[in-house]
């Protein structure tokens, strides 16, 4: 039970239970001006005042020091696999491998026998007398053979999943289940919570609740060797995955029995599966009825019978649907007696003088019975969907907490927080109220709507700003030196439920200040389920609202929570995202953390693909010439570069150099051999072949490269003394036939027939080259020189070309 608002306050005396702390004391959230003390004088928290402030108030959480006072963030460490994880800092939580010494020694929880016992879990949930857990212990209807079936299945070691619609009472049933089970197993009993959790939140449960470990959240294998000696019945409500998930639960915890809850549109287990389906079908009619006279506290007349009949058979016989038929029955009899007490009042001031009214001796119960009859019973429709009448037989406070978590999205926040959210003083009684009409029900932690409350309401009341401030006290709140983070943890839905709320109406700075709050506390709880969805609500605001610097905060985050989680690819994108980010500010301390946490990703990486795991790509997170192995790599690249580039030029001119051999050969052998050589170096030519004004060009006799006429025809270098035509060393048997027909044919083009080549081919390497007498119509015949000699090898110190240029070279 939580403690009312008028219970005691941590430091004074009074009736808080041990598993709920009371709020801080006396302490006015930031930004909230307090209402004046006249009117609330003995409030324990205070409301907040009747104008509310504008959007502009809610500052975001990078300004709120500038503002006023700015929430204290909850700092911890915890120990997550082989990372030890500092949480909290402003620059952001920091990771670094844990040491020998502080990687905790889980032990199993045990008596002082020996045997294990069953650790204390979530408070058992609570609802309706009809649901069996309400006050007077009242049995479950037609529910007696299915809990001893799934007793018996559960001695034999079988996982069970119980499937029924929102409303049938499974809850109720593994309540009776878990309490027959007692001492069954070694082990004992372990009750769990599937609502808002994710695989990885419950087996990290179940661990906590089977071993001392404060802070520790182990790696998967580990969890795996720590579970794999449990063995307990497993009791967990509400789990909201199916499918192979399921079969991952049972494969982590192998010797314990799980019996859970689902409904029926939530995946089932694979076909091969070892869990046994049991499906909760709807009570009788007799049963339905039964429930009915039970909950309206007296016996049915004729007109409610046959009303109660048509709703079971629209309802299927659904116990939440009689508990609210219940509660309509007991606002007609409420409304039976406004008009008892009104006629009784009229009675007393004028007398009766009406022929309708009663005699003083009349029986009170026809009498009763007539002023019932008077007020109409809902239709069948109303009572399918009863939500709208149901909230308006409300009292006042009750139907106000109704209104806020209907704003809250069906999340009902606990009795010490709706004084300062909505001025109601006794929320633990207007709670109890929303039960007991099955508007609500009790998760163990905190209250929500009941299933399709919430769509019904949310179409017919407008809300508006009634949740508006309630991020900036709960950020308050959590930030708070005596909350601790268990009690944030326990209201994590609540608080991310206040989130949502202001993101959809636009309050962006209030959602990033509760997220930054918010997240650490669930971090150091161990409720990464609710930080991840936190940290992505507050990413999304901040980038809405343009909060650079909290948006790189939340990436940071996000990096950490994937590193500790083995994501490495992920946190590598966040951590680049933050350090982006933070460069663009100029925030270099900041910059510093995320590079550390860099840093240890890459040595988490080497590991991994040290162990044979797969390898990860590095991504450059610094520019190239701030990177050592870059600088090394590039002297290297330069170096092979260098060579290649020599070697290109090495080919090219080798090449050149068969090129002017095979010109100068061609050229040798268009002259005459009888006559030597004249001492002029260019050749009489004919008119037609050489353009007249060209006149006579002399080569300096040392040049060694010929020139061309514009015609094509190759000039004739200066012989040698002897009158020998001495070909050059590269006119040899490695100069390639491609160069020979290349010129023969440009010749061929301007008319000028194509002299032999003096180059010798493979199978003319033995013979002497001949002249060949030019055809008329060519230049005059000038004076030859004597026969050539066989060309010669060339020298070994000449480079020889043995393969064509590649491209590359050609290229160069």
């Amino acid at each position: 039970m939580n403690p009312s608002p008028g219970d005691s306050l941590p430091g004074k005396s009074g009736g808080t239970p041990a598993n709920r702390p009371a709020l801080p004391a006396l302490r006015t959230p930031p930004a909230l001006p307090e209402r004046p003390a006249a009117s609330t004088p003995d409030r324990l928290l205070p409301a907040l005042p009747a104008p509310r402030p504008p959007d502009g108030a809610l500052v975001l959480a990078s300004a709120a020091a500038a503002e006023g006072e700015s929430p204290r963030l909850r700092t911890g460490e915890v120990v997550a696999g082989t990372f030890l994880v500092t949480l909290g800092l402003p620059e952001g939580s920091e990771a670094r491998p844990c040491p020998a010494d502080r990687l905790p020694d889980p032990r199993p929880v045990t008596r002082a026998g020996g045997a294990r016992r069953t650790p204390s879990g979530p408070a058992a949930p609570t609802g309706p007398v009809a649901l069996g857990t309400g006050p007077g212990g009242t049995a479950l209807l037609e529910r007696e053979a299915e809990v001893e079936r799934l007793r018996g299945l559960l001695s034999q070691g079988r996982s069970i999943r119980v499937a029924g619609p929102s409303g049938s009472g499974r809850s109720a049933l593994l309540a009776a289940v878990a309490d027959s089970c007692a001492g069954l197993a070694p082990d004992g009993v372990v009750r769990l919570t599937g609502y808002r959790r994710t695989l990885a939140d419950l087996l990290q449960d179940l661990f906590t609740a089977t071993h001392r470990a404060s802070g520790y959240r182990p790696a998967p294998d580990r969890l795996a060797q720590l579970l794999a000696g449990v063995g307990a019945i497993v009791v967990v409500d509400d789990v909201e995955f199916g499918g192979a998930a399921l079969e991952e639960l049972l494969d982590s915890a192998p010797e314990c029995a799980f019996l859970i809850s689902t409904t029926p549109d939530t995946a089932p287990p694979p076909a091969d599966s070892r869990l046994a389906e049991a499906t909760l079908e709807g009570l009788s009619r007799d049963a339905c009825l039964e429930l009915l006279t039970g909950l309206a506290g007296r016996p049915l007349d004729e007109f409610e019978r046959a009303w109660a009949v048509d709703l079971w058979f629209e309802s299927e016989g659904l116990p939440l649907r009689f508990v609210q038929a219940g509660a309509l029955l007991r606002h007609r009899d409420v409304a039976a007696d406004a008009l008892a007490v009104a006629r009784e009042e009229r009675a007393s001031l004028f007398g009766i003088s009406t022929g309708d009214d009663h005699e003083p001796d009349d029986d009170p119960a026809v009498h009763e019975e007539a002023l019932r009859q008077s007020v109409p019973l809902p239709s069948v429709a109303e009572s399918a969907a009863p939500a709208v009448r149901l909230a308006e037989g409300l009292g006042g406070p009750a139907r106000a907490v109704l209104r806020l978590a209907v704003a809250l999205g069906g999340q009902c926040p606990t009795a010490p927080h709706l004084p300062a959210l909505i001025d109601v003083g006794q929320g633990e009684s207007a709670l109890h109220e929303l039960v007991d009409c099955g508007l609500a029900v009790s998760t163990g932690e905190h209250h929500r709507l009941s299933e399709g409350v919430h769509r019904l309401l949310a179409q017919e009341w407008q809300t508006g700003d009634i949740a508006h401030g309630a991020a900036q006290h709960f950020a308050w709140w959590v930030g708070h030196s005596s909350v601790s983070p268990e009690q944030v943890a326990a209201e994590a839905e609540v608080l991310i439920a206040a989130m949502y709320a202001d993101r959809d109406t636009g309050r962006h700075g209030s959602v990033v200040l509760l997220a930054r709050a918010a997240a650490p506390a669930f971090a150091v709880a161990l409720r990464w389920g609710a930080w991840e969805q936190t940290l992505r609500l507050g990413l999304e605001s901040a980038r809405a609202a343009g909060a650079v610097a909290d948006e790189a905060w939340f990436h940071h985050e996000l990096g950490v929570l994937a590193l500790a989680t083995g994501a490495e690819n992920r946190a590598r994108t966040e951590f680049d995202a933050s350090i982006a980010l933070r460069g663009a500010l100029g925030d270099t301390r900041s910059d510093a953390a995320v590079r550390r946490m860099l840093g240890l990703l890459a040595g988490a990486e080497n590991a991994t693909a040290a162990l044979g795991g797969p390898a990860t790509k590095q991504l450059p997170t610094r520019t190239m010439g701030q990177i050592p192995w870059r600088r090394s790599g590039a002297v290297a690249r330069d170096a092979r570069t260098a060579r290649r580039r020599n070697l290109m030029a090495a080919g090219a001119g080798v090449v050149l150099l068969a090129g002017l051999g095979t010109v100068v050969g061609l050229t040798t052998a268009d002259g005459d051999p009888a006559s030597p050589a004249p001492s002029s170096t260019v050749p009489e030519v004919s008119d037609d072949v050489v353009p007249t004004d060209l006149g006579n060009v002399t080569l300096p006799p040392s040049s060694a490269a010929p020139s061309t006429s514009p015609s094509g025809t190759a000039a004739t270098t200066s012989p040698p003394p002897s009158g020998t035509a001495q070909p050059t060393p590269t006119a040899t048997a490695t100069v390639s036939a491609t160069a020979t027909a290349t010129a023969t044919a440009s010749q061929s083009k301007e008319g000028v027939p194509a002299p032999p080549s003096l180059t010798p081919t493979p199978h003319q390497s033995s013979k002497n080259s001949t002249a060949r007498p030019k055809p008329s119509g060519s230049a005059s015949k000038t004076t030859a020189p004597a026969e050539p000699t066989p060309p010669t090898d060339p020298p070994a110190t000449e480079p020889t070309v043995s393969d064509p240029p590649t491209d590359e070279a050609t290229g160069s």
